[in-house]
């Protein structure tokens, strides 16, 4: 899909959609779970449903009824061999959990995805999992992976690049037979570890962890329990129509969100706010109201995903804006440094990349362009807030293979069209 993106100022209320990260934990851990769970208000996209399959064919039984209540009964860990390969589409975060998972299985169990999923290393965990007795093989450590198990537990260095490997196998390792000891090292993306051990804890699941996320000790033979969850607002989409309203000077009120929740890319709101964004937060509702902008320098480890639409409000922003220690932001859909870098030079951008991060200095971005989305989701969602906060005699921005924005935000084009946005798609 082609869209055309035109210029625009937005006014209005979005409804959050729910939590993609949290959605595909409450799959994984209800497939584990002995007994029926209830998800209420899941997020439902391409990745979400993506792991729904999968743990259909692991063992769960799957009630979607009309999409605003899953009903999933467990396996109490007792997983089913799959008949064929499961094809995890675009999900990184459902690749890692569920090929842990599948470790729990005597038996051999393969995982495949699209094009953009079999770029995802998989090296970290496969490497993690062989030392708690996996057998594993890989295509050059990436997709198609291999896994037949059990996970029998002892102890495992993991490698902290991607916050994922970790929380695969924190979730996985309580149903071990033995007790399982990770020693980290180089972790990134804090907050999303802190959402596992969340939901860890809720489940009575015992972990024990160092201060520094660097010792995590898991006795073995724990369950999993049915539960009920609603699931909140997913703060990385909010990220969009925020910077949206900051960047087009519109006034617009996000619902649905839970600033209790430890998802780590709620403190975009608080970079807003530095750089010069009106925010005020009532109950579940965030109002914004745009303005002028200011630079800023940022580190992003903890919320890597956050890069490309910060990248586009230093764009709009008086200033040269810096944000550093992100390098994992290179190992996600496609390297998100680079691409930002190409596509907001192709408007007119003054950008300077780093290993670990790119420079914006602001106040270039006027021209229209044909951009791409490289089969990103986030990136594609970056570029059209960038285009709408063009001046109105830049004309429009088309942005080619759209269409993956539905992996997170599924009615982000119908949404940013209640608020005032002009799309089209070819």
């Amino acid at each position: 899909m082609r869209l055309s993106v035109e210029p625009a100022k937005l006014s209005g209320t979005v409804d959050v959609p729910g939590s993609k990260s949290l959605t595909i934990r409450a799959i994984a851990i209800a497939t584990l779970a002995n007994g029926a769970s209830i998800i209420k208000a899941p997020l439902v996209s391409d990745d979400t449903l993506s792991c729904l399959t999968a743990a259909s064919a692991l063992g769960a039984w799957v009630k979607r009824g009309d999409d605003s209540i899953w009903k999933i009964s467990g396996t109490g860990g007792k997983l089913l061999q799959p008949a064929r390969t499961l094809n995890l589409g675009n999900s990184g975060t459902g690749l890692r959990l569920f090929t842990a998972m599948a470790a729990l299985l005597d038996a051999s169990v393969s995982f495949d995805g699209d094009d953009s999923l079999r770029t995802r290393p998989m090296a970290p965990l496969l490497d993690a999992l062989a030392q708690l007795g996996v057998k594993t093989a890989s295509v050059k450590g990436k997709c198609p992976v291999t896994v037949n198990g059990p996970i029998y537990g002892g102890e495992a260095l993991v490698d902290g690049k991607s916050s994922q490997y970790l929380s695969a196998l924190l979730i996985s390792a309580p149903l071990a037979k033995q007790n399982s000891l990770l020693l980290v090292h180089d972790l990134n993306e804090i907050p999303y570890v802190d959402i596992t051990l969340e939901w860890l804890k809720r489940e009575g699941i015992a972990v024990r962890r160092d201060s520094k996320y660097m010792r995590f000790e898991i006795p073995g033979n724990q369950h999993y329990k049915p539960f009920v969850s609603k699931i909140p607002g997913d703060f990385s989409t909010a990220c969009f129509p925020l910077a949206a309203a900051a960047i087009t000077g519109g006034k617009i009120k996000l619902r649905n969100l839970d600033f209790s929740d430890p998802q780590g890319d709620k403190i975009i709101f608080e970079y807003l706010k530095q750089m010069g964004a009106e925010i005020t937060v009532s109950g579940d509702t965030a109002t914004v109201q745009g303005g002028m902008l200011n630079a800023v320098e940022l580190d992003l480890n903890a919320t890597p995903d956050a890069l490309p639409i910060l990248a586009v409000t230093a764009a709009f922003a008086k200033g040269r804006s810096v944000f550093r220690n992100v390098a994992q932001a290179r190992l996600k859909e496609t390297d998100r440094i680079a691409v930002m870098t190409e596509e907001l030079r192709k408007m007119g951008a003054e950008v300077e990349e780093f290993d670990d991060g790119l420079a914006v200095t602001g106040g270039n971005l006027k021209a229209s362009a044909e951009l791409e989305s490289h089969q990103d989701h986030r990136i594609v969602m970056s570029l059209a807030v960038a285009a709408m906060g063009l001046p109105e005699n830049a004309g429009p921005c088309v942005i080619d293979n759209a269409e993956c924005h539905a992996v997170t935000y599924p009615d982000f084009i119908s949404d940013f069209t209640g608020i005032g946005a002009h799309f089209f798609t070819a």
